[in-house]
């Protein structure tokens, strides 16, 4: 054999070696994590030849996947509780932080400011006209139209929907006495379409004039619609950007002998509407590790990669706390 022969041979050899040891884990749920998900899973590609595919089908579709095991991984934006991963065999810890904005559609109307009343009353269904006086008495240099207020919400089984309903339980007495914090809700507003996932009510806020609706900070960003300014627990006006989600976002109570178990929603400053964003892993099965390992290069390596896409990366004492629930949980 000449060595031209020899050298392709070896050279074919490494490559089959190396397709068969690169990894492919497969994740479902959460469309709120979609953005940071994808753009760590591209980097991690290039970088290390292993496919991770996430497909975004809400938290409850990947909670009920990831428990049946046809998944590698789950995505949800409601944590379980400790006793719920137990009986299912799972770990869980946050990967990112977000926020759910007040994405609307009314042209030539922007810097729309929302007070805690204006928000309550168009979630219980009465403020139905954007010119309503609890909307225009915050909005004076604002020409506000006469027009049926269109509200826009998940269709799906969502931890968007239960970070926002868990915001709206704290924020109004009445929605928490008759509603709750749910992830699929019977909301009380009768002028109302559903989108599904995070992108499908950007979507339909961007193709329905009058409309507003309750979308992840990175799904509003990306199809460049309005975002309105609301009001938070300090009877402040804040706008929803970076800043003011990571104002919030000190307040998450992130601790691994809860398995991470936290609700940020209306903390006492900074932006109201936040969350963390989980990832559930089997404890024990054949890929769990390979999860691991493509977390922890996320977290540690490209963290920063996720705030380009309108996420707050985790402070790096919450990823030291992550990587040592790894070892407790014999995953690392």
């Amino acid at each position: 054999m000449n060595m031209k022969k020899t050298l392709a041979l070896g050279l074919l050899s490494l490559t089959i070696g190396a397709a068969a040891h690169a990894a492919k884990i497969q994740g479902t749920g959460s469309s709120f994590a979609y953005p940071a998900y994808t753009a760590w899973s591209k980097v991690y590609y290039g970088d290390t030849n292993n496919q991770v595919n996430y497909t975004p089908t809400g938290s409850g579709s990947g909670i009920k996947e990831v428990t049946a095991r046809h998944v590698d991984f789950g995505g949800s934006d409601k944590p379980l509780k400790t006793s719920s991963l137990a009986k299912a065999g799972l770990v869980q810890f946050p990967t990112a932080i977000g926020a759910v904005t007040f994405a609307y559609n009314v042209e030539g109307v922007s810097g729309l400011k929302l007070s805690e009343a204006a928000i309550s009353g168009i979630m219980l269904g009465k403020v139905t006209k954007w010119n309503d006086p609890v909307i225009t008495a915050d909005n004076a240099g604002l020409v506000l139209p006469n027009e049926d207020i269109l509200f826009v919400h998940r269709s799906d089984k969502s931890g968007t929907t239960f970070a926002f309903t868990y915001y709206l339980s704290k924020m109004n007495k009445e929605w928490r006495k008759t509603i709750g914090a749910k992830k699929l809700v019977a909301w009380p507003s009768e002028n109302r379409v559903a989108g599904k996932g995070n992108f499908g009510v950007a979507t339909a806020i961007k193709n329905n004039a009058f409309s507003i609706g309750y979308v992840d900070y990175a799904d509003a960003k990306k199809n460049g619609l309005d975002m309105a300014v609301i009001e938070n627990r300090e009877k402040m006006f804040v706008k929803p950007e970076p800043a003011t989600f990571e104002a919030a976002a000190v307040y998450a109570d992130l601790d691994p002998k809860k398995d991470f178990y936290a609700n940020i929603a209306y903390p006492p400053k900074g932006y109201p509407v936040v969350t963390a964003t989980f990832a559930l892993v089997p404890q024990k099965s054949e890929n769990s590790k390979e999860v691991i390992k493509f977390f922890e290069y996320a977290l540690t390596k490209k963290n920063n990669l996720i705030e380009e896409v309108g996420y707050v990366a985790l402070p790096d004492a919450v990823i030291k706390k992550i990587q040592a629930y790894w070892v407790e949980k014999g995953l690392k």
